[in-house]
């Protein structure tokens, strides 16, 4: 009776023991799915993403924007401010129009707002644009007249028809069709595009997983000779600061009295990307103002002085 009952215990441990190596075979092979499934992802994308030409045809990566892990494209993603630094004005794009031109054609007369970003993005290029034109709307300078804007996709897939499709877009939103002229939005290859990108100290990478290239956010306000002045970090843009930054940027050629006083008194600090009260030179105005007040009244007294004496002397 006791040998049946521990016969019947070693069939029931040997057949827990079967079961036990059936399920971590079965773990095993699992755990050796997802990583030839992981290996072949990072195959079909060895050549990176589509950088010229039609969409669904590999091309290298010459960028070097492939992702291999998901961290290691991001790492890299940032943007390194360059002030000062010169844009390359003889590099080409083509317009929205499909026209072959040089990006100093958008120079040399009024100070540049510019923005990189790429047509197609699903998400943070949009909003940068959006935080652009609501600040163009307040700050009551004109595109075209006082100062220029040209966007410049980063993307070399894309072509005049996104660019024509994105200008749409935004001189509706916008809301004033005469300033077309000022508004440009350029694509091009990947030897003009890594130039500017270069100048600008915009880092950007392809992100293999969500199929789209991450990037910081920013727009940029250049000098009409194509430097680099202000860099406002974001998607959200003070008009104020905005206002101002064009005013320096144009070495004081556009703006008003007012703007003249107001960027004596506001110092630009870079690493916020504002403009914030500068104490010293606040001080300074207000002590002017004070002696001009007591020249003033001094001036005044003498004067009414000097007509009572003839009053009497008559």
């Amino acid at each position: 009776m006791n040998n049946r009952k521990y016969s019947s215990a070693g069939k029931m441990a040997m057949a827990a023991a079967i079961f036990a190596a059936l399920v971590a075979g079965a773990n095993a092979q699992s755990v050796q799915d997802v990583q030839n499934s992981r290996n072949a992802q990072k195959e079909n994308f060895e050549d990176g993403p589509t950088l010229q030409g039609p969409h669904d045809v590999p091309t290298p990566d010459l960028l070097n924007v492939k992702g291999v892990d998901r961290p290691t494209p991001l790492k890299d993603v940032t943007i390194e401010q360059r002030l000062n630094s010169q844009l390359p004005l003889d590099a080409t794009f083509r317009d929205e129009d499909g026209q072959t031109v040089q990006l100093g054609k958008y120079f040399g007369k009024r100070p540049v707002v510019l923005a990189l970003v790429y047509y197609d993005c699903p998400m943070l290029c949009t909003q940068i644009l959006n935080g652009m034109v609501r600040a163009a709307k307040v700050m009551r300078f004109t595109p075209g007249k006082d100062y220029d804007v040209v966007a410049i996709s980063f993307d070399a897939r894309e072509g005049p028809k996104e660019a024509a499709l994105k200008k749409k877009i935004y001189m509706k939103d916008f809301g004033h069709p005469e300033t077309a002229g000022g508004w440009h939005f350029l694509t091009g290859d990947l030897a003009s595009i890594k130039r500017v990108t270069d100048a600008v100290g915009f880092r950007y990478k392809w992100d293999v997983y969500t199929a789209t290239f991450a990037h910081a956010s920013a727009i940029y306000v250049l000098t009409p000779e194509g430097k680099l002045s202000k860099y406002f970090y974001g998607i959200e843009y003070s008009p104020k600061d905005m206002r101002l930054g064009l005013v320096e940027a144009s070495a004081n050629k556009i703006g008003t009295a007012v703007d003249q006083i107001l960027l004596f008194c506001y110092h630009f600090d870079p690493t916020t990307a504002k403009y914030t009260v500068f104490a010293i030179d606040l001080l300074r105005v207000a002590g002017a103002a004070t002696i001009l007040a007591l020249g003033g009244f001094v001036f005044i007294m003498l004067r009414k002085d000097s007509k009572q004496k003839g009053i009497r002397a008559a």
